[in-house]
């Protein structure tokens, strides 16, 4: 069911319910209305009888007057019945009632007469009741007022439709024309277009929603276009490099033994920054998608262990590593965030020359790297997380610009903030922030 017919059969159904309950409360209203007239006519009719202590010729169609035992004492014509005898007696209420005699449709009214009151065959000792009916009309008024009633709501339902088809149609004009524009983005594949903004209706939220998923669109395809070329880029340099070396091992048999291992040593290290360049580029490929769900861990123990590790290669380059740490637990992937606190002492290693130390400090779910290097240049410090970016400091250092680039996605994605500063002491300080939560041993006494 198209969309356009069920909006005109939402409609026509609220205008038949509209209809039919209008229709409905008139038929009732009228019907009451006629039926209060004939009750009010018997009213006074009774009151003027009752009042004149004597039964005789009424204005009603008919009537009579029976007696405490329910038996006819004066008139006659209508039916005497349990609940009759019930007012007769004094025990119930005077009381309407529509009865059918003799084919005719009578409104009737039964009202109870007090001992003593004067009949033409005598006196009701012990009291009776007064019934009076008067010939109801309203069949005939009814049963044309039912047809008007039914006409009327018969022409309300085809209007029903009628107006629901022209208000689907109208409604659906600027939705149908959204939809060939979408058609058309999607068969050109071209997400640089936007759609005009429309109103403050829903139509034009629709279309501002639209554009901003456009917006995304274009910027992801972007960095994808961007990280194929920095990649290419990247991976020319020890590309070029390995193959230069693999020319001269063609001649190996005329280098020195000297010569040959230092062709060897460039040929692993070159592998290396392939090996770790593809490595960086897998795990900025992951983006925010996150392996599984994130488990309590504590963050000074993964510390602790990045730490160890940048000690022994720190030993070769004469770099210290000053650990404090307190312990913290926090929510997150243990393989992902051990990889960017990895590369946060990796980076300040790097900046850090023969002798010097790196301060490390973890507690309630931050991680604090402090070298004593050059820092950070005003101008890098606003890029210092973008893909492959490197200062002209770090041309000649090794590296492909993507260490602090998967840091900042890591953290990012685990719902931390990362931030990068030059200390007031000298050198560079990152810190990233992870919210804490309690830990599954918490207030337990560890061994």
């Amino acid at each position: 069911m198209t969309f356009r017919t069920r909006l005109v059969l939402a409609t026509t159904v609220a205008v038949v319910v509209a209809v039919l309950a209008a229709s409905s409360a008139s038929f009732i209203a009228a019907r009451n209305t006629l039926l209060n007239a004939a009750d009010n006519s018997l009213t006074t009719a009774a009151q003027k009888i009752v009042a004149g202590q004597q039964i005789g010729t009424t204005n009603a169609t008919q009537g009579q007057v029976i007696d405490a035992s329910g038996a006819v004492v004066s008139g006659g014509g209508l039916p005497v019945n349990g609940q009759v005898r019930l007012v007769a007696a004094g025990l119930t209420p005077a009381f309407f009632v529509t009865v059918n005699v003799e084919g005719n449709q009578l409104r009737e009214l039964v009202e109870h007469l007090s001992a003593g009151t004067r009949v033409e065959s005598g006196v009701l000792v012990n009291g009776g009741a007064l019934q009076i009916a008067t010939l109801l009309n309203v069949g005939p008024e009814l049963t044309k007022l039912g047809l008007l009633l039914g006409a009327v709501a018969t022409t309300g339902v085809l209007l029903a439709v009628v107006l629901g088809w022209l208000v689907a149609r109208t409604a659906l004009v600027p939705l149908n024309s959204l939809t060939d524009t979408l058609e058309e983005l999607a068969e050109a594949t071209d997400v640089s277009r936007r759609l005009s903004p429309g109103g403050a209706d829903e139509l034009g939220r629709l279309r501002r929603t639209f554009n901003r998923l456009l917006e995304a669109l274009e910027s992801s395809r972007r960095s994808q276009s961007q990280l194929v070329l920095d990649a290419s880029h990247e991976l020319r340099t020890p590309l070029t490099s390995l193959r230069t070396n693999l020319e001269v091992i063609r001649r190996v048999d005329e280098l020195t033994l000297e010569d040959r291992s230092v062709l060897v040593a460039d040929v692993l290290v070159q592998l290396q920054e392939l090996t770790d360049l593809v490595g960086d580029l897998a795990e900025l490929a992951r983006g925010d998608q996150l392996p599984a769900a994130r488990e309590p861990l504590r963050l000074d123990l993964l510390v602790g262990d990045a730490v160890a590790l940048q000690i022994t290669h720190g030993r070769a380059e004469e770099v210290t590593f000053d650990l404090e740490a307190k312990k913290c637990w926090v929510e997150g992937h243990a393989d992902r965030l051990a990889r960017a606190v990895g590369n946060l002492l990796d980076n300040a290693r790097k900046w850090s020359s023969p002798g010097q130390s790196v301060s490390v400090l973890c507690r309630d779910g931050s991680v604090i790297v402090r070298d004593h290097g050059p820092g950070i240049a005003e101008a890098d410090l606003p890029h210092i997380f973008d893909r492959f970016y490197r200062s002209s400091a770090a041309r000649g250092l090794p590296g492909s610009g993507l260490g602090l680039a998967i840091v900042a996605q890591v953290v990012k994605a685990e719902g931390g903030t990362i931030q990068a500063e030059n200390d007031p002491g000298g050198g560079a300080r990152l810190s990233m922030h992870l919210a804490t939560v309690a830990g599954p041993h918490d207030g337990v006494d560890e061994p």
